[in-house]
This record gives C-alpha cells, structure tokens and sequence, in this order.
C-alpha cells in the first residue's frame, strides 16, 4: 500500500508487473487482482461465499502470505517481511475488526482495549481506551467481562480496541455477522461516524444494509475482481435509493 496523492493504495503490482495470487495447493483462491485503497474510503468487498473476500482482506494486511506477486503499503512492499517487522507494523499501521470479537475472556472491555494500545506503544493507553469506549458507546460496561456483556457491546469494545493506535487502515471482516438487526445498525453507525472523521475503512461483508455504508464496493467472482461501483458519501435520507442502486448492480453481476 502506498501514498500517493494523498491516498492509501494497495498495489497489485511490483516493479515486474506481478500481481497478487493465492493458492490452496494447486486450487486458486486469489487470481490477477490489482487494486489500490485510497485512504479516507469506506471500501466495500462483496462477492459470493468463497469467492475470495476474506483471502484478499488478510492478504492486503499482511496476516496471509501470497503465493506470487506483492503488496505495497506506503510505497514500501510488506509482501515478505519477517513476522517480527509484519506484527509491529500490523501494530502501529492496522486495525482489525471480525465476525468474532477475539476478546480476551479473563480481561474486562477496559483491559482488552488497553493491551492493545501497550502493544502499539500509544501514549496516554489508558486515557485514550476510557475515551474510545465511550466514543463507542460502551464505557458503562468497561470493567465486565466479555462475557458479561451483549455481543453488540463486546464488538464495539472490539472497535475500540482496533482504533486505539490510531490505525491508517481499519480491516472489516463481516463485523455484523454474529450480530442481530439493531446491534448490526448500531455498529455500522460507528464505522460510518469513523469513517467520516477520516478513517479509511476495508470491509469484507455478504450484508447489504452494511455493505450501503460504503463510497466504493468492490465484486470479486471466482478469485478475481468482477466490477466495481462508486458512490457518493453515505446520507441516511438517501439510503433507500442507494439501496436500490447498489441491489441492480448485484443483481447484474449474480450475486
């Protein structure tokens, strides 16, 4: 991923003009992608279960290895670095944000939110993780455990986990998955309120109600990127006719 006009960009292509693939044995899983991610986009990866969705996100962030081509971030390749270089720059450069929470079970949402930023060597840990659990709207419950807690509660405190060292990039993957109607809205208000203060966002999703969130969705088919639709900022009082508009594209592509 580079910078570049004032942009995040994941690169598909190295100086030979190789591009990103992946590989189960001899079954491709990842074929021919070249993509740049601007920073400040909410970008949005659609496609049908196994089309590769999840594969290209931990690939971009460095969290899968590819079996040919490489990723830039920064105009630097990360594609290759030693485990010890990758977690630190996954540390200070990326947030991650799941289907599951991944919380540690015997730390409070306080806790949890804290490690993180220590990790990541942020200043101020711990005024920063009392204010982003409030930011996310969870701060009464900070000193429970994650399994005293709602799981929408548990994935806002799993947000909040993911921003406190102030990532350039915020991985997404399927964060409303295991959440119901409300908690899912919920969630999907705080990521459009981040992305909105600036935060350039990369979510994987088979939701459409979270997937109208994005300015950029992105279809990927069989390992490949299909199309690609762009849209203006969300609004709420445009989100019917945005619906209406991102269900034709789908439907047009066969999702």
């Amino acid at each position: 991923m580079t910078q570049e006009g004032g942009g995040l960009r994941d690169e598909g292509n190295d100086t030979q003009g190789q591009k990103p693939d992946k590989k189960y044995g001899e079954t491709p899983v990842l074929q021919d992608i070249d993509v740049d991610i601007y920073a400040g986009d909410f970008t949005v990866i659609m496609g049908s279960s196994g089309a590769g969705k999840s594969t290209l996100l931990y690939c971009l962030s460095g969290m899968d290895s590819l079996t040919g081509g490489e990723v830039f971030f920064k105009n630097q390749p990360i594609t290759g670095l030693r485990e010890r270089k990758m977690a630190a720059l996954r540390a200070k450069e990326f947030g991650f944000v799941f289907q599951q929470t991944h919380l540690v079970s015997n730390l409070s949402l306080f806790e949890n939110v804290a490690v993180a930023g220590y990790a990541g060597k942020s200043a101020d840990v711990n005024a920063l993780a009392h204010a982003l659990l409030e930011q996310m709207n969870v701060a009464s419950a900070k000193n429970r455990l994650p399994n005293q807690v709602s799981g929408g509660e548990a994935q806002r405190a799993a947000i909040a986990r993911a921003m406190i060292n102030k990532p350039a990039l915020l991985f997404a993957d399927e964060p409303t998955g295991a959440l119901n109607k409300s908690n899912s809205q919920e969630v999907m208000n705080l990521l459009t309120g981040l992305n909105a203060q600036g935060q350039s966002i990369l979510m994987v999703t088979h939701d459409l109600r979270a997937a109208l969130r994005g300015n950029r969705l992105l279809y990927l088919e069989d390992g490949k990127i299909l199309d690609e639709l762009g849209l203006p900022t969300y609004r709420a009082e445009d989100e019917k006719e945005r619906e209406t508009k991102i269900s034709r594209w789908l439907s047009e592509l066969g999702w």
